[in-house]
């Protein structure tokens, strides 16, 4: 594709032109560098906004996945790029392990994002174009996804706390992209896995989508169209979703009766809205689907439980509680000494033990000192005694009052704080946690 040299510089007076507001007073910007073509084209782009803008603060990174033999000579490429345009790089090497069921190239997205997610720049730039939305759009309604997933990469999103993902190059075609870097005379690097037609994307790339040019040669905008109107159409969703959530969130979860309330694709978008704010991915819809049905039709006595990566969804009596995972290992046994009373913080066990009600009715003779007692937790469930009535003075909790709580992990029979009624006059605790305690940590939202 013969590009005048003319032509070249509006590719940069684009991007300046369309520089997002929310980016105003951000000047430290690093730009993902695989080293591929779409990104030396970014980094000299940048390189002449910072022309522009000398207050930009501009820096590269490359993320090192270890996954080809040419690796190295990638990361050495970049920083020779990097060197000339007098831009500093960090090269990160990454470790990509692939769970069971994940792809390696899930694997190693999800390392390198998380090399962006530890950025010290302020916005992280990646070059993702408009081929790249056009596929993503066709991938993901080939998995069937719903409008948040057709609404495929976002211009701008938050990457973390403080943090910003840009995409500056989704409404320019990789042929202009590659007509600028040959006029800039800037050399790149080929990935090899590209040509490897086994992955889907590589599949369309190479083969399905020439075809289609062939008779739709506006494809990559109509795609690029579609994707934002999904964008549109998936924002009202969360937006719904988001006042159901207010409306149906307790102190320990969601309250059921006014989740089932709703229809039941409310009930769903709520849930993945929920999900979504603790970070959780989203479940497969069948499993959603399934677990929605059992809550609802399950006996008061049962808790249908839909068991995640992150955790688990459990309907506990009226309420309907995420619980995340914890230690993989149960922790040692605890000694502790009770103090008058007080509440006894267990932080290896995720929760504490303290006195309900008695403790407001203790009585102290002068010249007396209440006897500390040692109560063990071992073995899975905390045991032991509360204040021991010993001798004159001593600390004396009314009986009627007094009742051991449990704040923490999931008691047997169910969720939350347990009540545990005195035995005798001493208050003494008869069983604390037990259902696997040291897997289940305290509910999200409490």
């Amino acid at each position: 594709m013969a590009v005048s040299r003319k032509t070249q510089p509006e590719l940069a007076d684009s991007l300046i032109k369309h520089w997002p507001d929310e980016l105003s007073g951000l000047f430290a910007f690093e730009v993902g560098l695989s080293g591929g073509l779409d990104s030396v084209a970014l980094l000299s782009l940048l390189c002449e906004a910072r022309e522009r803008r000398p207050e930009l603060m501009l820096s590269a990174v490359h993320v090192h996945h270890g996954l080809s033999l040419n690796a190295d000579a990638w990361a050495e490429h970049c920083q020779a790029l990097c060197d000339a345009l007098g831009v500093p790089l960090r090269v990160e090497k990454v470790q990509v392990r692939a769970a069971g069921g994940e792809s390696v190239e899930a694997a190693a997205r999800e390392a390198r994002y998380a090399v962006y997610r530890r950025s010290a720049a302020s916005v992280v730039a990646l070059a993702h174009h408009q081929d790249d939305q056009a596929e993503t759009v066709l991938l993901q309604l080939l998995r069937g996804g719903g409008v948040r997933a057709l609404a495929a990469m976002p211009a701008l999103r938050e990457l973390a706390p403080g943090k910003l993902l840009w995409r500056p190059l989704l409404e320019t075609p990789r042929a202009r992209l590659e007509a600028y870097v040959r006029e800039r005379r800037l050399s790149w690097v080929d990935d090899e896995s590209n040509l490897d037609t086994r992955y889907r994307r590589n599949l369309l790339r190479r083969e399905i989508l020439p075809r289609l040019e062939q008779d739709l040669p506006h494809y990559r905008s109509h795609l690029a169209r579609a994707a934002m109107l999904q964008a549109d159409a998936a924002a009202i969703l969360d937006e719904v979703a988001r006042q159901d959530l207010r409306a149906c969130q307790t102190g320990n979860g969601l309250d059921c009766a006014k989740l089932l309330a709703l229809s039941a694709p409310r009930r769903r978008q709520m849930l993945l809205a929920w999900l979504d704010d603790l970070g959780w991915p989203a479940p497969e819809p069948g499993a959603l689907l399934e677990f929605l049905r059992q809550a609802e039709y399950a006996d008061l006595g049962a808790s249908p439980l839909l068991e995640l990566s992150q955790g688990c969804l459990l309907r506990f009596a009226d309420t309907l509680q995420a619980w995340p995972k914890a230690q993989a290992e149960p922790p040692a046994a605890t000694v502790l000494l009770w103090r008058e009373g007080d509440a006894q913080p267990l932080p290896d066990w995720g929760g504490e033990l303290a006195w309900e009600g008695g403790c407001a009715e203790k009585r102290r003779q002068p010249g007396a000192a209440a006897r500390r007692r040692k109560t063990v937790c071992q073995g899975g469930a905390p045991r032991g005694e509360g204040p021991v009535p010993r001798g004159r003075g001593a600390a004396v909790a009314a009986p009627p009052l007094a009742v051991v709580v449990w704040r923490g992990w999931r008691a047997a029979g169910g969720a939350g704080h347990r009540r545990i009624p005195p035995r005798g006059d001493r208050g003494r605790l008869v069983a604390g946690v037990a259902a696997c305690p040291f897997l289940i940590s305290p509910p999200c939202g409490t």
